[in-house]
């Protein structure tokens, strides 16, 4: 595979608050990043399939992904889906993969047919599955399910090397709002906006689903809803996720965000009291509390954005990410 070298996309108009600054400093960086690391871990499992061998090497690359993971704009918003597929509340990934290991489905040997697979059956929650999942995890090399981890991380490298080519085309048009042709941005406040949604929208996915689904009731919680629970990734990917938003929250107000920075380090604080970073444990009333605590602090940091950030560009608190306006 090639490697795609990182293009900083430059605006035509002159520059304006925040937008090229996220665009240029953090999207287009990230995804490069994880470009890379899908890269690495395939040539990795190419080598050698065996799960544990590939453990590093999944964390590494989810980490990067997760610096981007819920931008849902230009090339993003459809190609997302099929790199990370959750919440996953059928059971379709499970389903999935036991009916192409028991049917030994040629699919694993056709890279371009696999593209054309369910995004049930793709990217990192598939991929958890094969590393992770004892119901998964227990092949060798020539076995079926090697083929089909090795489908799982190739397929996965080239999705983030086209995601990365196909943003390097969308930047322009992030760009440059107003400029002739450009239908989907037509000012530089309606940027600034796509931008300032995406990242509260992270933060409202985080509380709302990422915390909210094990969370459950009081008295029903449900751990094995949480996101990665296998890999023992729950809390890292609502911490990382968080960090997402603040560091595109900087980029985008292009200043100092004294009280962002103070709510996310009190995050990072009640994070440190989470013992089990599955969240299998949440049954323990101690335990489910520490997690609600840590919802709420992740709550504040999305209130310090508005304030610190929204209110800079006419956009009052309590502004609803999902209207998208």
């Amino acid at each position: 595979m090639k490697h795609l070298p990182l293009i900083a996309v430059l605006a035509a108009s002159p520059a304006f608050s925040g937008v090229e600054e996220a665009a240029n400093d953090y999207i287009l960086p990230n995804l490069a990043k994880f470009s890379e690391t899908a890269r690495s871990l395939n040539e990795l499992a190419q080598a050698n399939c065996e799960a544990e061998t590939l453990e590093d090497p999944f964390h590494t690359a989810f980490d990067a992904w997760m610096a981007i993971s819920d931008i849902r704009i230009g090339p993003s918003e459809h190609a997302a889906l099929s790199i990370s597929f959750w919440p996953d509340k059928r059971g379709f990934t499970e389903k999935t993969l036991s009916r192409y290991i028991a049917e030994e489905d040629p699919i694993v040997a056709d890279q371009v047919a696999f593209q054309e697979a369910s995004i049930a059956a793709r990217g990192f929650f598939a991929l958890e599955r094969m590393l992770y999942d004892p119901d998964f995890n227990d092949y060798a090399e020539g076995d079926y399910s090697c083929a089909l981890t090795r489908a799982l991380t190739r397929d996965l490298a080239v999705q983030a090397f086209n995601l990365q080519a196909e943003w390097a085309d969308f930047a322009p048009t992030l760009l440059n709002p107003g400029a002739e042709g450009n239908a989907t941005y037509l000012d530089a406040s309606e940027a600034q906006r796509a931008i300032y949604t995406q990242l509260l929208a992270t933060l409202e996915f985080t509380t709302a689903t990422r915390l909210g689904r094990p969370l459950g009731e009081p008295a029903r919680p449900r751990p094995t809803r949480a996101e990665a629970w296998r890999s023992e990734r729950s809390l890292r990917q609502s911490l990382l996720a968080t960090e997402a938003a603040v560091d595109l929250a900087h980029a985008l107000a292009n200043s100092d965000l004294p009280e962002t920075d103070a709510a996310l380090a009190a995050a990072r604080e009640q994070a440190d009291t989470i013992t089990d970073p599955s969240f299998q444990d949440i049954e323990d009333l101690t335990k489910r509390l520490n997690l609600e605590l840590l919802q709420q602090r992740i709550e504040a940091v999305e209130h310090a954005i508005e304030v610190e950030v929204g209110a800079r560009f006419g956009i009052a608190p309590g502004f609803n990410s999902s209207d998208g306006d």
